[in-house]
């Protein structure tokens, strides 16, 4: 397919923003989302310019070449701009890669203990600081919606909410079991365990994503439940939303309020049933895709964090990085998304018709 043909819609599209804006007659929430449109597509357009213009160079230059004066000048600036054409061409595609609509969303965080017990609870913990400490690197907002500990500091279940920038499009690919080989602390004969820990990243619904009929919502209130099982206030003001069609349920009684726990259960609620949506999608779109990165697969085995020998092995992309320390302060977790990203858009560079 000819690249510029593929092009056109898309200057045609930002010569059209900039006209609509210009006439001042959109205001108001999609006039908000006209602009954000307008100011994504600037570097894209200034990239297709920049191509066109460097091949029409290239054909002048070409015309010269024969030129007993500037032949040879010709020749050396062709052979500089047959350099860069082809990494123009590799900005374009990249360019040309079908986003994901939800990947400047914010983004709900769940981390759940799996097999292998207190073990399992304290890695749970560990991934749920390793998060933290990422979000600090990244400066976004890292907010506990819900919390269950057990007796010895580990998690046996978290949901956070994780709001700034493009949040959804790096956390996205850390969907999947996350698997841990060390020697427990509660382990006397210091023989290494291993044990797991799920975690499910989900795109924040909102609203326009998501309309919930309210004739299919099941609420329960409760009395809230403290870590031994004591009343923690003496009201009910715990809140257990189900979603009748689907059966999935959340339940939350991090706040006193129950109009506070009722409004996170539901902004919890449409995020995992959107999310669920996306599922669907997501497979029958790679029904004839052999690549699972960025799938989301909850039951995937995507990571092994081996502390012995001070290594963290995604096993998607065959990774592996002996830095455990940085991974699990969140510094070096960059590290490996960026291999995770650049894998997937190659995957999907492959596929493009160009």
């Amino acid at each position: 397919m000819d690249i510029l043909r593929k092009l056109a819609p898309i200057e045609a599209r930002y010569e059209e923003l900039a006209a609509l804006m210009a006439e001042g007659t959109v205001t108001g929430d999609k006039f908000v989302k006209m602009t954000k449109e307008y100011a994504d597509l600037g570097p894209v357009v200034d990239t297709i310019r920049t191509y066109k213009k460097a091949l029409a160079d290239k054909a002048d230059l070409e015309a010269m070449l024969d030129d007993p004066e500037m032949g040879e000048i010709a020749k050396e600036e062709l052979y500089a701009l047959n350099g860069a054409i082809p990494d123009l061409e590799h900005q374009i595609k990249l360019t040309l890669i079908p986003k994901d609509t939800d990947d400047a969303k914010n983004a709900i965080l769940e981390i759940r203990a799996g097999t292998g017990g207190d073990e399992a609870a304290l890695f749970a913990a560990d991934l749920f600081a390793m998060y933290k400490g990422y979000a600090g690197v990244r400066g976004w907002r890292f907010e506990i919606a819900e919390m269950a500990e057990n007796d010895i500091g580990g998690l046996k279940e978290v949901i956070v909410e994780i709001s700034g920038n493009d949040v959804f499009s790096r956390l996205k690919y850390e969907s999947g079991v996350h698997r841990v080989q060390r020697v427990p602390t509660t382990e006397a004969s210091g023989r290494v365990h291993t044990s797991a820990a799920t975690v499910a990243v989900l795109p924040e619904a909102e609203d326009v994503d998501m309309t919930i009929n309210e004739q299919d919502l099941r609420i329960d209130v409760y009395r809230s439940r403290g870590a031994g099982g004591q009343s923690v206030n003496t009201t009910d003001s715990a809140v257990r939303i189900t979603h009748i069609p689907t059966g999935v349920v959340v339940a939350m009684q991090d706040e006193r309020s129950q109009i506070k726990n009722r409004a996170k259960a539901m902004k919890i609620l449409k995020s995992r049933l959107y999310d669920l949506q996306r599922q669907k999608l997501d497979e029958e779109r790679a029904a004839d895709r052999k690549s699972q990165v960025g799938s989301g697969d909850r039951s995937e085995r995507i990571r092994t964090y081996n502390f012995p020998q001070g290594r963290v092995t995604d096993h998607r992309i065959n990774l592996t990085l002996y830095k455990i320390g940085d991974v699990m302060n969140g510094s070096a977790l960059d590290e490996i998304v960026d291999a995770l990203v650049t894998e997937e858009q190659a995957a999907k560079l492959a596929s493009l018709d160009m």
